[in-house]
């Protein structure tokens, strides 16, 4: 067995569209896939919007252990070592740092689903459909073969994938 491909999902709060990503992946990557997810200004009180987990409880994927936290944790000597950095902010216009082993990286923008002062009711169907769309393109992702996501072709990939 090979190591698995690790992806960093960041977003500036890392509450909704990267905890959704961060769950949808380790929920289909098996064991070809581990993912984590972090932010610029994680939530102070460190917990996921309520709704995204609500979303993901409703799709019947596990929700243990997520929560907000600082891309900090992903820089030092004992951060695990990232294959691909991910930003799924509606628009990629932060300056990300540079992560140690200069992984492969991509933008899939989505619009953020707790954005406004719709009702919850209505997030809530916000939150659903952004996990539908996150989930779409990470099948798509955990479907290539892996000779498709060696080396150069990961990012070329994970590119690729922004576009459809």
């Amino acid at each position: 067995m090979t190591n698995p491909i690790r992806v960093l999902f960041l977003c500036t709060h890392n509450s909704a569209r990267s905890i959704l990503a961060e769950a949808m992946l380790n929920h289909l990557g098996e064991s070809r896939f581990v993912a984590y997810s972090a932010g610029s200004e994680p939530r102070t009180n460190g917990l996921p919007n309520p709704l995204a987990i609500q979303a993901l409880k409703e799709a019947g994927i596990a929700v243990d252990g997520l929560r907000s936290k600082s891309w900090d944790e992903f820089m030092g000597p004992t951060a695990p070592a990232i294959d691909l950095v991910i930003t799924v902010c509606g628009a990629a216009d932060a300056v990300c740092p540079d992560f140690p082993g200069a992984p492969a990286t991509a933008h899939w923008g989505y619009a953020d689903p707790s954005a406004g002062d719709a009702p919850d009711e209505l997030k809530l169907l916000a939150f659903r459909m952004t996990l539908k769309q996150v989930g779409e393109r990470l099948s798509r992702l955990v479907a290539l073969p892996p000779e498709a996501l060696a080396g150069p072709g990961l990012q070329a990939a994970a590119r690729q994938l922004a576009k459809e």
